[in-house]
């Protein structure tokens, strides 16, 4: 058993030798960068060892650290494997992060699954022993009872409230007797779960009004920033991984729930339901199902259709008997985070040809044919949430969000105003879209040579050269590499391919198209001029673009609040048609053809 000492906090911790240092770090939840999981190869997970010998630099770590990092003793904690007492600098520190919480809400009517009913109960007598529970039932007459609901009650006089579930079949199931008349407070919960982000909102389900958000890092963060990466990690932790995973994001969860209630003054007793959307991958994980089926051909889920158990079977805080209904999926990549989207942008009575299209590590996307609905869904990869990029993060403080090239220079605009540390995904867009529309980077995706520029143009000072290869400098410390460019053209290759896919499938032609409705975290904060400027979207569709918001968030709340809405969203889930664009004939053609950036006239 050795010491770990970390230098910023002064704490220490007791590690046996075997593990990374990185999967020492994790196992003590201390925040530390780590897209691709330990593989070695993102060079995020950078610390500096201060006291300890931790062997030589390896030949993988000096592809990522500079010479002066080297020098004084930065190393990538994936990579070393410690083996006696060691004193450690973090390099990273958690910042505050920009969490897109609100979106479009259409009208629809109130139906609640949940409700209460005020009950009476007299005090027994020699001539009238009537018991607690038939006394209730005589009140609920057409209600299920539990025999568990009698547990903790104490027999004695006065009024209760019963606690209602109205099941999908129609049957009521009493949930709980409540002391009192609590019939003017009843509050729920409304959940999008993302790859990246968590969002979590308290609903008055009596009126509807949202009364107060919380959102996060997607605790899972610690096992890889990608579905893919975290399936792996179930792959290689075959006894604890699930369960691992489950366990973040619940108490995650639970963390914000208390978060609300504490800016409200709700109890979370009086929480009775709660509602989540989420990609499939994440709402296996929530459930603490294998999602291992998800991560290889023919990437068949464990289960799509929509999930209504008692909170407590994963652990969620709230009252007693509280509901928690899981949104449906299509197909391992179609998940309820786009049913929702697709249910509150109202696809399914869409009297037009709309394209429905969410931006994030995967791009999904859903076509509506005058209501006929048809998904697909393709690898964008982690490029456009920052990640994959040499010197990417997530939207935080200190992340560059907006980039200009102009003669006078390079202008950025940095999240909090604050120094700049790395560029976010609307920054890396941002900067490609300008790059390509300046002619620095050629239609194939390539920096121009220098030689092909004249000293005295104003673009020359801006690319430099780093051994053979050349790089865009934005600061003295911040480039974008050949290799950035490549993961932007990559992924809008994918989305753009699919794009042109669902089209071709339905019969239909771009003019034809009259609407593009744009949904999520990160598209939220896409400008047009980007998404078009890069080709991740043609012009034709420049003005025909709406941006509807959190619609995963926006689906689940109205789910909380209606029956109805969770019925009809099972039913446009089950009538949703996929295409897998990898089994579509010339796909290999298109995705090559959609690599191409667009023309600069």
């Amino acid at each position: 058993m050795y010491k770990l000492r970390i230098v910023q906090s002064g704490k220490e911790y007791d590690y046996e030798p075997g593990a990374s240092l990185l999967e020492i770090l994790l196992a003590q939840n201390i925040f530390i960068d780590n897209p691709c999981n330990g593989k070695g190869v993102c060079g995020k997970c950078k610390v500096r060892i201060v006291s300890g010998e931790v062997g030589e630099v390896s030949s993988t770590e000096l592809r990522f650290l500079k010479p002066e990092e080297v020098k004084s003793g930065v190393r990538l904690s994936c990579m070393v494997h410690p083996q006696c007492d060691l004193e450690v600098e973090l390099m990273q520190k958690e910042r505050k992060h920009e969490v897109l919480s609100k979106g479009y809400v259409p009208k629809f009517e109130k139906d609640l699954d949940i409700v209460k009913q005020v009950v009476n109960i007299h005090k027994p007598l020699l001539t009238d022993q009537t018991p607690f529970e038939d006394q209730i039932k005589e009140q609920l007459s057409d209600v299920e009872f539990p025999f568990s609901v009698l547990r903790g009650f104490c027999f004695k006089e006065g009024s209760y409230t019963a606690v209602i579930h109205r099941e999908k079949d129609g049957k009521k199931v009493l949930m709980d007797l409540e002391e009192g008349d609590t019939t003017d407070s009843m509050y729920g919960i409304a959940i999008d779960i993302g790859t990246t982000t968590v969002v979590t909102a308290l609903i008055d389900m009596l009126t509807g009004k949202e009364l107060a958000d919380s959102s996060m890092i997607n605790a899972q963060k610690h096992f890889g920033l990608d579905v893919l990466t975290r399936i792996t990690y179930e792959m290689e932790h075959p006894k604890e991984g699930v369960q691992a995973l489950k366990e973040a994001i619940v108490a995650s969860i639970n963390e914000m729930i208390a978060d609300v209630c504490g800016q409200t003054g709700v109890k979370k007793e009086q929480i009775y339901e709660v509602c989540v959307g989420a990609n499939c991958t994440m709402m296996h994980m929530l459930l603490g199902v294998d999602a291992l089926s998800i991560g290889k051909s023919p990437y068949a889920p464990m289960f799509v259709k929509a999930k209504d158990i008692e909170t407590e079977e994963i652990g969620i805080h709230a009252s007693r008997g509280a509901r928690l209904y899981c949104l449906p999926s299509v197909s391992s990549y179609i998940g309820a985070d786009i049913v929702a989207g697709a249910y509150v942008c109202e696809l399914h009575k869409a009297d037009e040809n709309v394209l429905f299209i969410d931006i994030g590590t995967n791009g999904e996307i859903v076509f509506s044919d005058h209501g006929r609905l048809l998904s697909c869904s393709c690898a964008a990869g982690p490029a456009l949430e920052g990640m994959n990029i040499s010197s990417g993060m997530r939207a935080a403080e200190g992340a560059i969000e907006d980039v200009e090239i102009k003669e006078d220079g390079v202008k950025l605009k940095i999240i909090g105003n604050a120094d700049p540390i790395g560029v976010c995904g609307s920054g890396i867009l941002a900067v490609v879209k300008e790059l390509v529309r300046t002619g620095l980077v050629r239609k194939d995706g390539a920096f121009i040579k220098l030689k092909n520029l004249e000293e005295t143009d104003y673009r020359y000072p801006m690319i430099e050269m780093d051994g053979i290869k050349r790089q865009f400098k934005m600061t003295e410390d911040l480039k974008i590499t050949q290799g950035d460019v490549r993961q932007v053209q990559l992924a809008k290759g994918a989305i753009l391919s699919g794009f042109y896919a669902l089209l071709k499938k339905a019969g239909k032609e771009m003019s034809e198209l009259d609407k593009v409705m744009i949904a999520g975290q990160f598209g939220a904060h896409l400008p047009a001029d980007s998404l078009i400027g890069t080709g991740i979207l043609p012009a034709e569709v420049k003005d025909k673009l709406v941006y509807v918001g959190n619609s995963s968030k926006t689906g689940a709340y109205m789910a909380l609040l209606s029956g109805q809405v969770k019925r009809e969203m099972e039913e446009l889930a089950h009538h949703m048609d996929y295409m897998e664009l990898g089994a579509t004939e010339g796909y290999e053609r298109l995705f090559a053809d959609c690599l191409m950036f667009p023309e600069v006239h």
